[in-house]
């Protein structure tokens, strides 16, 4: 696992992220790019995949339209996809990636494909995080 701890610390590194935590025995790195809107993205290494997660809202109150957009949007992601945690009321962006033939290209895709989830779907993130 260390091995692809460094590869993939690399490639971030490669890529402009600022690594503001990492704890290398446990294969978690946490990361954030202002200029990409990515703020606190969990990066869990756990052979044979490689775990991105987002913490993008908290439901308030259960609606099914929130619901139900969230999953059209899910049609549009490039890579990855919205997810509900354990207690159905934190939004998250989840993505998982095989680490034995990651490349950086295949992990920028994915760091981009939140990016521009983040920006194409702004508003609705910030209308459904005050329902």
């Amino acid at each position: 696992m260390n091995d692809h701890f460094k590869k993939i610390k690399e490639y971030l590194l490669q890529l402009d992220f600022d690594i503001t935590r990492e704890k290398p025995e446990d294969g978690i790195l946490v990361i954030e790019k202002e200029s990409a809107g990515v703020k606190n993205l969990i990066l869990g290494i756990a052979p044979p995949i490689l775990i991105m997660e987002q913490y993008i809202f908290k439901i308030k109150n259960k609606n099914e339209d929130v619901f139900k957009s969230l999953l059209q949007k899910n049609r549009d992601i490039i890579h990855g996809a919205f997810t509900l945690d354990e207690t159905g009321t934190k939004v998250i962006f989840r993505d998982t990636l095989q680490i034995e033939n990651l490349d950086l290209n295949e992990l920028e895709g994915s760091l981009n494909s939140l990016s521009l989830l983040l920006s194409e779907y702004s508003d609705s993130i910030i209308k459904f995080s005050k329902y």
